[in-house]
């Protein structure tokens, strides 16, 4: 199940974020198109809330340069 997930759209480009809960914790994935850039599990909330906020700022940003919501 998905704690969170979001993409954004760019001309042809696409990146997406997602938190998944897992057996063990949480699996915290970063893509751009169809590249998995950051990929990691966490047992900890604490870490996953601050991969989360690393998220917002960063769909913050792009959203200025005229990135979409998907």
């Amino acid at each position: 199940m998905y704690a969170f997930t979001k993409s954004l759209r760019k001309a042809q480009h696409v990146r997406r974020y997602s938190i998944q809960t897992t057996s063990s914790g949480w699996e915290v994935k970063q893509e751009q198109d169809s590249e998995v850039v950051r990929q990691s599990c966490y047992q900890d909330w604490h870490r996953v809330e601050r991969a989360r906020r690393f998220f917002v700022i960063e769909m913050i940003n792009l959203r200025q340069e005229g990135w979409q919501d998907v």
